[in-house]
């Protein structure tokens, strides 16, 4: 795919360096998925088949769910933080129309849910996947704006205690193979989460339906600028592929800022 290696999408002032080296997974195979309501049925079947189809398209097929899953990518792109988090519920109604050579656009009603506050909006989004080489990222449309419930206290609280902390955060397997998450780590899943999403609306194409899997390792690291700063080793499930894909992803949050990517790169599945 276009782009796939060495990313960078954002180069921020005083940056030094790259992400440092991958990590082993103990046991790849164990790790579950980060499963959402809509996932427990979500399945790539027979709907495959009319990935190229136009016009009315059935709602629990293949290509209106991995549109729409696009669409729960962007959200927490733009939304998501430590405390607010985008799963797609359900698909109302789909329609794809070709645009003229340029690629297609696919009209959706969808209900998109905020997994922590447990809220649920409907929501009308536009997903148009470019066509050509190299491949381009998808573009989306969607205005979920009941969802966006004020978390400041909270993000505000999280914030200090990692920025004025003695020791710098430092974590692997989340979660770890039973699918166990600490609490004082969940914020960072939920963290972790959103900066992967910015991946997986990158690299998303007619064929792709990622989710997240596992965060392998993330550091907390030094930096004389406002935001916290994180090195990470994500891990991502291809639902079409069964594909486990490694990414390497450097990141900053902080309340008034949000999640920015600095840099993101495939990396090769560690050998055992």
């Amino acid at each position: 795919m276009g782009f796939r290696g060495f990313i960078v999408l954002v180069v921020l002032m005083g940056m030094r360096g790259s992400p440092t080296g991958a990590v082993s997974l103990k046991d790849e195979s164990a790790h579950p998925n980060f499963v959402t309501r809509e996932q427990k049925d979500l399945t790539v079947e027979e709907g495959r088949g009319d990935v190229m189809a136009t016009g009315e398209l059935n709602p629990s097929h293949f290509p209106a769910r991995r549109a729409a899953k696009v669409v729960q990518h962007y959200l927490n792109t733009r939304y998501g933080s430590p405390y607010r988090l985008f799963g797609l519920e359900d698909v109302h109604s789909a329609t794809a129309e070709d645009v003229a050579d340029t690629g297609r656009r696919y009209h959706l009603q969808i209900s998109a849910h905020e997994i922590i506050s447990n809220r649920t909006q409907k929501c009308s989004a536009d997903v148009f996947f470019p066509r050509g080489e190299p491949t381009q990222s998808p573009e989306v449309k969607a205005s979920c704006e009941e969802l966006l419930q004020n978390t400041t206290a909270q993000e505000e609280a999280l914030y200090q205690r990692y920025k004025e902390g003695h020791s710098l955060l430092s974590a692997q397997y989340i979660p770890d193979s039973q699918g166990h998450i600490e609490p004082d780590m969940m914020p960072f899943w939920h963290l972790s989460i959103v900066a992967s999403s910015f991946i997986m609306l990158h690299e998303s194409t007619e064929n792709t339906l990622y989710n997240m899997a596992q965060v392998a390792q993330i550091t907390q690291l030094e930096t004389e600028r406002e935001e916290l700063k994180f090195d990470s080793h994500m891990l991502l499930h291809d639902m079409v592929s069964q594909e486990i894909l490694h990414w390497k992803l450097l990141f900053t949050w902080s309340p008034a800022e949000g999640v920015k990517v600095q840099q993101m790169q495939q990396i090769p599945k560690p050998n055992h």
